[in-house]
């Protein structure tokens, strides 16, 4: 079974169906390239799914432990580049803080974010900055 289906709705966008959950989204090119950005870029997806990644990841890591996990933000920021048009750059800044983690702990929510399988996948051209907040 496919995972994903992607039609295309004209004026750039398309309508994502993911099969096992049969959810829809829609994605847009982004104002500066030609469209609208009223949904989700391409692009913005690689950016936000590496954030989603790192947060399940950190999750079943925690899970596994019986660490207490109970908040947590990842902003992410997307630099393009041209000649080719593509990410050279990926800026993520984690926010742990409200989590009691102990030195030990922290080092070991850094490695499993930094391992999740998204990251992992992302070409070793686009360079990955991450900043943490305990």
């Amino acid at each position: 079974m496919a995972t994903a289906e992607i039609k295309y709705l004209g004026k750039l966008r398309t309508e994502v169906r993911h099969m096992q959950s049969n959810t829809t989204f829609n994605t847009d090119a982004p104002l500066d390239n030609q469209g609208q950005g009223a949904f989700i870029s391409p692009t913005d997806m690689i950016a936000a799914s590496l954030g989603a990644c790192m947060q399940t990841i950190v999750g079943i890591y925690c899970q596994e432990r019986q660490i207490k996990y109970e908040q947590a933000k990842i902003s992410v920021n997307k630099i393009m580049g041209d000649k080719p048009r593509r990410i050279v750059r990926l800026e993520l800044m984690l926010d742990f803080s409200g989590n009691d983690w102990n030195d030990r702990v922290q080092k070991g929510i850094r490695a499993a974010a930094e391992a999740c399988p998204v990251a992992k996948s992302i070409h070793p051209d686009i360079e990955l900055v991450y900043s943490y907040q305990f």
